[in-house]
């Protein structure tokens, strides 16, 4: 889902680097108000080295295409939806310089995707669903928040007019439902296991 350099128009790409400084700004006031602050820095930064190294991991699928798992869905549950793009944006620089993964003037739009719309769908569908069963909610909440932040690529590729929406529908969209339920599955595995083994994480400050 890493959008490479070149692929935007610049004054759009400008664009999306406009609101993922501000949502991050938004971020940061948030981050000096809390209590815990730095509790919520040393879970954030371990969450963020988890997510680069496992994010880089490819695993093959039958689409022929292979699979890097988001983690940001996984994040925004534990830690919030805010933390979840600041751990998104963390991931791209880094996976930009050491794997040459995504690029720079298109790195606000994949913390759009992967991080804003990732992390806000994935937390807050977590919620509305919480109610009704633990691993529901968590299914729910990561195969929503892939699904939109595809959706909201899918967007973002036919205004910059790289794409056919009959191209993405028959390509993009497929492979990410796949996505989404396979992450979705082993969200519920790894997120009810760290709630079991510790369960102070399921009552830590979320951002």
């Amino acid at each position: 889902m890493h959008l490479p350099d070149g692929l935007l128009p610049l004054w759009q790409a400008a664009i999306y680097w406009i609101l993922t400084i501000a949502i991050m700004a938004v971020y940061m006031y948030k981050l000096s108000k809390t209590e815990e602050k730095e509790k919520v820095i040393v879970n954030t930064s371990i969450l963020a080295a988890v997510t680069i190294a496992a994010s880089s991991i490819s695993i093959p699928s039958p689409f022929g295409v292979p699979i890097h798992l988001f983690l940001i869905p996984l994040v925004a549950i534990i830690l919030g939806p805010l933390s979840g793009v600041t751990v998104a944006f963390l991931c791209f620089i880094v996976q930009f310089f050491i794997l040459g993964m995504g690029g720079i003037t298109s790195l606000g739009a994949n913390v759009v995707t992967m991080g804003i719309v990732m992390s806000f769908s994935t937390y807050y569908f977590y919620k509305f669903t919480r109610e009704l069963d633990d691993r529901l909610s968590i299914f729910s909440g990561t195969f929503m928040g892939i699904i939109m932040a595809t959706i909201a690529q899918v967007v973002i590729m036919l205004v910059a007019g790289v794409a056919t929406l009959e191209v993405l529908m028959a390509t993009l969209v497929p492979f990410y439902l796949f996505v989404g339920v396979i992450e979705g599955i082993i969200n519920i595995f790894i997120i009810l296991s760290l709630f079991k083994l510790k369960p102070e994480l399921a009552k830590v400050e979320q951002i």
